[in-house]
């Protein structure tokens, strides 16, 4: 059986630091359970040269395997455990972009990128289509997409990207980034539609809508990806995207301390259960049967339990296996961040 060694990628975040490397422990074993066909045992964390590794075993990982492990949110190296040696093993990612596609923006309140993937990586996981991470075209729907960072994973992956956000300007904000970003990388894209969406002579929300490609070949082809974000509450994204259409929906949901979310029946509110309520069932519908959502939190204003009661009530299953229990970890003082997943029942 051979032994691997996983070199954690320095995290900017401090405090996620500190979580890293029971987060990726977590995330390797829920990639060995859906991707990897079992492959993946005996985790443990080991200290060699004064840098921390997460070791585990695994018998005859295939380029593909090692492929689908390139993609662990805070994996940096990988390599054979050899005695007291280490042997460098090559493995590929599922990056199209430049990485600071995720990097370049900063503003208050953006979600660390590595936490971004993750929550990204175990959704997808959870969904009937796991073992397709690196040949399947997902399709991803944030339905609090804020400034993008979620879009921008998707994007990399070379997934289709749709976002919903209520605030104008966090979608001015970002239309004006991924334009500007696009022009200065000269990635081949289109922008299919930017502006105000009407029915019946209504304003009912605003849409920018951008077809690319990372390459003028792939572009040439037919190849491309579709990026969509429209400004309108969440409760309304089945009004802007059709019922089944989405492969995952992926959401970092207001933590209650300096951000609230909006419902329809009480407005301005900091408890996250009042959105869940109001939003599930609309994003429920949203998914293909066999599709799954992952949703992250402030276990300080609502319960694991009451949030999962939530899902379910919205025909969701929620994935309750070990390693998704294992994915609470601390922001600061006021957040404890945890993570759900449900699926859609095919």
């Amino acid at each position: 059986m051979t032994r691997y060694g996983l070199l954690i990628l320095p995290a900017t975040n401090r405090v996620y630091a500190r979580s890293a490397i029971d987060l990726t422990r977590a995330e390797l074993e829920i990639f060995g359970l859906s991707a990897l066909d079992g492959q993946i045992g005996e985790l443990d964390t080991e200290v060699v040269g004064g840098a921390s590794y997460v070791t585990f075993t695994g018998d005859g990982l295939t380029e593909r395997d090692l492929t689908v492990l390139g993609n662990l949110s805070a994996g940096y190296a990988l390599f054979e455990i050899v005695g007291e040696l280490l042997r460098p093993i090559e493995w590929s990612r599922l990056d199209r972009y430049d990485d600071d596609l995720l990097t370049i923006q900063k503003y208050p309140g953006k979600t660390n990128e590595q936490f971004t993937k993750l929550l990204l990586n175990v959704t997808l996981l959870a969904s009937d289509w796991a073992t397709e991470m690196t040949s399947r075209r997902f399709r991803v729907l944030d339905p609090l997409c804020g400034r993008g960072t979620t879009l921008n994973q998707a994007l990399m992956y070379g997934f289709d990207a749709a976002g919903v956000e209520r605030d104008q300007k966090d979608v001015e904000a970002y239309r004006a980034f991924i334009t500007t970003w696009l022009k200065q990388k000269r990635v081949k894209h289109r922008v299919l539609e930017s502006g105000p969406v009407r029915r019946e002579r209504k304003v009912v929300g605003r849409r920018v809508r951008i077809e690319l490609a990372p390459t003028r070949e792939e572009h040439k082809a037919g190849q491309t990806q579709l990026l969509d974000v429209v400004n309108a509450d969440t409760a309304r994204s089945a009004e802007f995207f059709r019922p089944e259409t989405v492969d995952l929906v992926v959401a970092d949901a207001p933590y209650g301390v300096q951000h609230g979310s909006r419902t329809a029946e009480k407005g301005l509110t900091r408890d996250p259960l009042a959105l869940l309520a109001d939003a599930a069932p609309v994003w429920a519908r949203l998914l293909r049967p066999g599709g799954a959502l992952g949703i992250s939190w402030n276990t300080h204003v609502a319960s694991r339990e009451d949030a999962a009661a939530a899902l379910a009530d919205a025909g969701l299953t929620v994935v309750d296996a070990e390693p998704y229990r294992a994915l609470r970890h601390r922001v600061d003082q006021s957040i404890m961040r945890d993570v759900l997943v449900a699926r859609r029942p095919a």
